[in-house]
């Protein structure tokens, strides 16, 4: 005598686990994305038309509205920015000097942090943010 299965077998995929899992990676990136970001002087950079991107070693100048000067996150006096600069500088590699200045500074305010670069030698290259 022959029985007959009156229900069929249906494939299934849990899903109850991967949407734990998309959270996790969600969460995860967007943690690392924040962290990608090694300036944390947040500042509204003048706008230009072509930005170029440097993988040289770098020393990033920071200036804040309020006249506060940071050497590579280290708020420094302006009086010893110079001092600092150039103790930072590491002469057998080609380094550049990056100055992040807002928009709207005064031109002497920039003018005066480039005459440090002058009197040294050093490059410096204005940071900008694209159009």
């Amino acid at each position: 005598m022959a029985i007959k299965r009156n229900k069929r077998f249906h494939a299934e995929v849990a899903t109850s686990s991967l949407s734990d899992i998309m959270f996790f990676l969600l969460l995860f990136f967007l943690i690392i994305s924040t962290l990608a970001n090694p300036n944390v002087i947040r500042m509204t950079l003048p706008k230009s038309k072509t930005n170029e991107k440097t993988n040289k070693q770098l020393i990033t100048i920071s200036v804040t509205e309020e006249k506060r000067f940071f050497v590579d996150k280290e708020e420094v006096a302006f009086e010893k920015l110079e001092e600092t600069l150039l103790s930072k500088m590491d002469a057998s590699k080609d380094q550049r000097v990056i100055v992040r200045i807002p928009f709207n500074m005064q031109v002497q305010d920039l003018v005066d942090v480039l005459q440090i670069g002058v009197r040294n030698k050093l490059k410096f290259v204005i940071a900008t943010s694209p159009k």
